[in-house]
This record gives structure tokens, sequence and C-alpha cells, in this order.
């Protein structure tokens, strides 16, 4: 089974880490050390993008990546920080390939006044959880996400030549429907956010440590975390503690942290310790 490239472009909350006009304990640390951490999106084996918010283009120059083969952009919702409609009108400048945005409602009504009439090269597909659709060569499962308002928000399980993955960023704690949809077949590789650190998770619509663990866990008791499944950590905000206390609570769940650009294998090789 062919393993599946997933390029972190970027691993941070809305406002990334260091926030830039935050002088807390946690900023200073990540700022001192050149720990920073943009906003969260993911390359997927080139072709398939996992949000992309304002400065995902960017991130993809400096981890040494182009976008230029991308043809799907699986977006979870229309939060600025997870997509950027712009983004269309730039890439229009260079490419008249064609493109898919796949989204709720919500994403593909913001890319309304970027798109010029009659341009039939981009393509709007709305999705809702509990459907699954083939985007190119990857399956892709759409969940619910507890996130904003019902139905406005999903997840995405991605699944290729017998490898999985599950993107799971700006979300409460899952429950029985994402369970059901996921089959409880393993994932190789689980991308989980981690906003809020020590502090509650405001409205439950996102995780803090205590429910990253709990979440994790009921993944597992679900089959679809197992001993070889990679679990990292995204969406991290600054209300976390600094990086080497974040990573040693972290190995309990087990799970880990890793920096903007790092490349992920799901797949054979997946893991390995890198809590950078």
């Amino acid at each position: 089974m062919a393993a599946v490239e997933v390029t972190l472009l970027g691993t941070g909350a809305a406002d990334g880490w260091p926030n830039a006009f935050c002088g807390c304990p946690s900023c200073a640390v990540a700022r001192r050390t050149g720990q920073i951490r943009s906003q969260t999106s993911a390359l997927v084996d080139d072709v398939l993008l996992l949000d992309c918010g304002p400065e995902t283009p960017r991130q993809a120059v400096r981890a040494g990546r182009t976008l230029a083969r991308v043809g799907s952009i699986l977006v979870t919702h229309a939060h600025p920080d997870h997509f950027d409609p712009a983004v269309l009108l730039y890439r229009g400048w260079v490419t008249g390939t064609p493109l898919e945005v796949i989204g709720p409602a919500s994403v593909l009504d913001a890319c309304e006044h970027w798109i010029a009439p009659g341009d039939d090269r981009i393509t709007l597909t709305a999705v809702k959880a509990g459907q699954r659709l083939q985007v190119g060569a990857h399956l892709v499962t759409v969940l619910p996400a507890r996130h904003a308002q019902p139905g406005t928000a999903v997840l995405y399980a991605v699944e290729r030549g017998g490898r999985r993955l599950l993107y799971a960023t700006d979300t409460g704690p899952l429950g029985p429907p994402d369970l059901e949809l996921l089959d409880g077949r393993p994932c190789d590789l689980v991308l989980l956010e981690e906003t809020f650190g020590d502090r509650p998770a405001p409205a439950a619509d996102h995780l803090n440590l205590r429910t990253f663990a709990a979440t994790v866990e009921v993944l597992r008791q679900a089959g679809v975390v197992t001993e070889v499944t990679d679990v990292v950590a995204i969406h991290l905000g600054h209300h976390n503690p600094p990086l080497s206390e974040l990573a040693e609570r972290l190995s309990t769940v087990p799970a880990r942290v890793v920096s903007d650009g790092t490349t992920l294998v799901a797949g054979p090789t997946a893991g390995g310790p890198d809590n950078t």
C-alpha cells in the first residue's frame, strides 16, 4: 500500500503562536526560540489542500513546496483563518487549470465575489456531514464538527491506496456521529486540534489538553487510533504551555507536536520522534 504524504503548512490557531500582540510567557518563549506557528493547513500528496487561509500560500513557499499541482481544496468552514477566497484571485493570475473548492455552503458563498462571471475553471462543491466523495485519487469522508453552528463546519477523513488520515481541526470532542462514519477502521495519521491548553475550551468548539486526551481515547476505543497511529496535535494556541512542556504532556497520550513545514507519512514509515 502506497503511503500518503502530508505536509503541515501550518500548525497554529487563528492568531498563530506566538500572537504578535501578546506578551504572555508562552508567547515570549516561542518568540525567543523561533518556534513560530501559522494558521493550520495541510498539503496532501501535493494535489489536495486541507484548508487554505490567508497565510497558506506563503507557508507553502517557506516549506519548499509548490501549490501548482493542487486540484482540490477541502475547506472545513468559512472562518477566515481556514479559508481566504482571495486565493482564487491570486491563483488565477498565474494558471487557468481547473480547481475544485469543496466545503459547507457557507464556504462556497464566500467565493462569490472572487470568481469572474462565466469562469468555469473553478468548481464549487457543497458537502454535508455523512457524504463520501471521490476527489481525484482520494476518497473523502465528511464528518460533523462541533464548531460554530451545526452544519457550518465539517472534518475530513482522506484515504488513498489503503492509507487513511483524519483531519479534525476546530471541533469539540468527537461523538457517535463521527465514530459511525469512521467505521471502526484505523487511521495511519490523526491530525487533531488542541487549541486551549489548560484553559477551558469555550462553548465546546475546541479542545484543550484534557479533552484532547479524552478524544484520542474515544478514537482508540473505537479502533480508529491503534498502537501504530501517528497522532499529531494541530491548531495550537498560546494558551498552551511552552513547547518543551507541551511535548512532554502530549507524550503521555501518546501524541506529539511538530513544526510548521513538517512532512509526515501516513503509511509504513509514519511516526517517529519529532517534538520540534
